[in-house]
C-alpha cells in the first residue's frame, strides 16, 4: 500500500512522510497527478495561507484527488490540508476548496490570541475510524489561524475562542485540523488508523 503525499509547497512534507514509515506504511511525497491517483491512501498536508491551496487545482491534483476519492479511496486533510476539504475560506475568499464537506474556515475571535498553538484536548463526539483507540481528551499539536465550526461531520473538537472541528469525516474523506506527525503517540495513532481504513 502507498500513501500520496501530496506536494503542492505548502507543507513540513518530510515529518509527516516519516510519521507514516514510523508506522510501517510506504509513503512516497509527490506533485504528480499520475502518481496521486494511482496511490492506496492520499494525503494533503498544509501550513500557512489559504490561497497556497490554488495551486492543487492549477496542477492538475485536485482533479486526481477527486477522482480518487470518487473511486473510494481513502483521503486525509492534515491542518491547511482538512481546510481545503471544505468550500473555502475566510482567509482566501477568492479561492475554492475542494467543496467535498459543509461549512467555511473562519478566523477565531478577536478575544484569543491568533494563531492557536501548541498542545490542545479533543473532545470526541462520534466514532470514527480514524480516532479508534484515543482516549476522549487525548492532547493533540495544533497551529492554526482558521477553523471551522462544529459541523454534522464533525467527530472530535476541541476548544479556544469557542468550539470548534478539530477532526471531520464522511465516509472516506478525513481531516484534522492539528498535527499528527507532531502529535506523539496519540498522532501516530491517528495515522496508523488511516492506513488500516478499508477501500
Amino acid at each position: 500500500m502507498t500513501v500520496a503525499i501530496v506536494d503542492y509547497r505548502a507543507g513540513n512534507l518530510t515529518s509527516v512522510k516519516r510519521a507514516f514509515e514510523r508506522v510501517g506504511a510506504a509513503a512516497v511525497v509527490t506533485a504528480d497527478p499520475a502518481v496521486v491517483a494511482k496511490a492506496k491512501r492520499i494525503v494533503v498536508p498544509g501550513v500557512g495561507h489559504f490561497s497556497r491551496t490554488a495551486t492543487l487545482g492549477e496542477s492538475g491534483l485536485q482533479s486526481a484527488i477527486s477522482g480518487a476519492v470518487q473511486r473510494g479511496v481513502p483521503l486525509l486533510g492534515i491542518c491547511l490540508g482538512m481546510q481545503w476539504l471544505f468550500p473555502g475560506s475566510e482567509e482566501a475568499p477568492a479561492v475554492a476548496g475542494l467543496g467535498l464537506l459543509q461549512g467555511c474556515c473562519e478566523r477565531f475571535p478577536a478575544a484569543v490570541k491568533s494563531p492557536h498553538v501548541g498542545w490542545n484536548q479533543l473532545s470526541l463526539r462520534c466514532a470514527s475510524q480514524i480516532l479508534i483507540g484515543l482516549p476522549n481528551d487525548s492532547f493533540v499539536y495544533f497551529t492554526h489561524s482558521f477553523r471551522v465550526g462544529v459541523r454534522p461531520q464533525t467527530c472530535a473538537t476541541s476548544e479556544y475562542g469557542g468550539e470548534f472541528s478539530a477532526a471531520v469525516q464522511c465516509e472516506r474523506v478525513f481531516g484534522v485540523q492539528f498535527h499528527p506527525e507532531k502529535s506523539g503517540s496519540m498522532g501516530l495513532q491517528i495515522l496508523a488508523n488511516f492506513c488500516a481504513v478499508k477501500c
